[in-house]
């Protein structure tokens, strides 16, 4: 199924938002959410990488159309508790990130939705549900990454020298698919891109990770991808 670029942008921006007020509808949907993890808990769902949970899901469940987007938004949404709890655990020890950190990731996910709204304008085909399911989980990663770092302590690694030739090659590879863009399009991608590696505090395993994802949402629906999902 086809979504409409406004529609994929505004299913990107709703993945990484707060929990909404819950409504009448709440009890139905938390039982269809649960009903979704094919009675799994969250942390055996997160032992196995997305992409085997959607082959079980849809084995298991369904492989009708829209299988996949369903099936990542389950995986997401143990991404997301698996991260609320971190942060409650943090904030309990009283190790969160500091005032400065948070807003600085606050701007760097602003600045990740601009580049996401200006690489797909005008993309064709429109991406759909599927993709913007996983853009949603990159997102995801990248909060959940955030707050790790201060569980661990951290803060910015080294990268191993397997990750630093992932890096090089995520690079090259972010290179030449700006070069496929026209010439105005290309420097828009590339400038909303700097806005997010060249602007924010982040770590080197963290720019590893917004590097794939660029390519994730810059990549055609046909052809090999450049890697699988990193969750």
């Amino acid at each position: 199924m086809k979504i409409p670029t406004a529609a994929f942008v505004a299913l990107f921006l709703v993945h990484g938002s707060p929990a909404q007020t819950r409504h009448p509808r709440a009890s139905r949907a938390a039982s269809s959410a649960a009903a979704d993890r094919l009675g799994l808990t969250c942390s055996e769902i997160l032992a196995i990488s997305s992409t085997a949970w959607v082959d079980k899901f849809k084995s298991e469940k369904s492989s009708a159309p829209g299988a996949t987007a369903q099936a990542v938004a389950a995986y997401g949404r143990c991404y997301d508790e698996r991260t609320e709890h971190l942060a409650a655990e943090l904030a309990r020890k009283r190790a969160s990130p500091p005032k400065n950190a948070r807003t600085d990731f606050e701007g760097l996910q602003e600045a990740v939705d601009a580049f996401t709204k200006t690489a797909i304008a005008d993309a064709e085909p429109p991406p759909d549900a599927a993709k913007a399911a996983y853009a949603g989980l990159y997102e995801k990663q990248f909060r959940y990454e955030f707050y790790r770092q201060y569980e661990q302590k951290n803060i910015n690694p080294p990268l191993t020298p397997a990750e630093d030739l992932q890096f090089t090659k995520a690079k090259n590879r972010f290179g030449e698919l700006i070069g496929l863009l026209p010439n105005a399009k290309a420097h828009q991608v590339h400038a909303a891109f700097g806005e997010i590696v060249g602007v924010h505090q982040v770590s080197m395993a963290m720019k590893l990770a917004l590097y794939r994802y660029a390519i994730f949402i810059l990549e055609p629906p046909s052809g090999k991808p450049f890697a699988p999902p990193p969750f």
